[in-house]
């Protein structure tokens, strides 16, 4: 058979289109949910051919919704595809696909913030981390209200090898908000998620979809974002660590850096240690969050290690736990007053003297 035959036989049988399914099943877009749907085929396919060649692939599809991205994905030749969808409402629809694509299409009803991808897979599709990415993709039209825990999940994943990266450099292919992950040094568009996505992996923005395109229309243009892990990453330090000096750096993003910087440490020590990490750092402690560069980033999160590896209760203070204590005292009472209150959040750690 010839190769634009093979191809042919990947192809669905003639179904109803995604639009009359939505009507079929009385879908619509829950805005709790920041679902949008996109209809539009020739953008589906789009989306799936900035994965690369996905003939035979492994793939994994997140939140699957209608099922237009579904479509493109097993058109494009997948050998297995696994769609991962929390709203019920979905099933019937992603069963009729899988029905017309026998053996190619599984359907995971859950929630992709909990599935165990690493179990999802046969185990010989992996790849040793410093070769080639294995023959496995993550493609999704994310909902708003997921993308950022998801993707900081899996950036840890990727910094411990752990999940879908236990096969490999598992490559992603993702929408989002655009210039969410791909902006650069200056941007207004920088934060503490662009620095995590692009000290673990070469981020590529590949087009933007215009808002208009989805139902209902989001308020945003969407970007279409591609990933491949690094090698090596840019910030050689534990996940946790990084994400930690980012975060508190970028909860004053219209601050000087050192303002996020100051919050790291307990009162009693924080500007000697503030000082001491931006020296040591060599980073021009009036710089906005969104003018550091990477390696700069990289010479603060280094600096911050040095200093928890001489002083280990820094990796346990909290800045908000601090200022409810502050609060409390504040209004004469104690933290045995406020145990039920505490009791359903993080308990502070003790410090031990700076």
């Amino acid at each position: 058979m010839s190769a634009s035959g093979k191809l042919a036989s990947f192809r669905l049988p003639p179904l109803p289109t995604v639009g009359e399914l939505i009507k079929l099943y009385n879908l619509r877009a829950e805005k709790q949910l920041s679902q949008n749907f996109l209809l539009d085929l020739r953008l589906t396919d789009k989306i799936v051919r900035q994965a690369g060649n996905l003939r035979d692939a492994h793939v994994c599809e997140v939140g699957p919704g209608p099922g237009g991205l579904t479509r493109s994905i097993l058109n494009a030749g997948a050998g297995d595809l696994v769609v991962v969808e929390k709203d019920t409402r979905f099933i019937p629809g992603l069963k009729l696909l899988s029905e017309a694509a026998p053996g190619r299409l599984r359907i995971v009803h859950g929630d992709i913030l909990t599935y165990r991808m690493d179990r999802g897979f046969p185990v010989n599709i992996s790849k040793p981390w410093e070769e080639d990415p294995p023959n496995l993709h993550i493609i999704g039209n994310l909902p708003f209200s997921v993308s950022t825990p998801l993707i900081i999940k899996w950036m840890e994943n990727i910094a411990n090898r752990t999940g879908p990266f236990a096969y490999g450099r598992t490559r992603l292919t993702l929408t989002f908000q655009k210039e969410r992950l791909t902006a650069s040094t200056g941007s207004k568009q920088r934060s503490r998620l662009s620095i995590m996505a692009q000290y673990l992996c070469t981020v590529h923005n590949c087009f933007t979809i215009p808002g208009r395109a989805f139902v209902p229309k989001p308020e945003v243009d969407v970007g279409v974002v591609h990933f491949t892990p690094l090698v090596q990453p840019q910030i050689q330090q534990p996940f946790k660590l990084v994400e930690r000096v980012v975060r508190n750096i970028f909860q004053f993003r219209r601050k000087y850096c050192h303002k996020g910087v100051e919050k790291l440490f307990p009162a009693a020590c924080r500007i000697e240690l503030t000082q001491e990490m931006m020296q040591k750092a060599d980073v021009d402690p009036t710089l906005r969050p969104t003018e550091l560069t990477l390696p700069q980033f990289r010479a603060l999160v280094n600096a911050y290690a040095h200093l928890c590896a001489y002083e280990p209760s820094l990796l346990s203070y909290e800045y908000r736990e601090e200022l409810r204590m502050k609060h409390l005292e504040s209004q004469g009472k104690t933290p045995m007053d406020t145990h039920m209150e505490k009791s359903t959040s993080t308990p502070p750690s003790p410090l031990q003297p700076c």
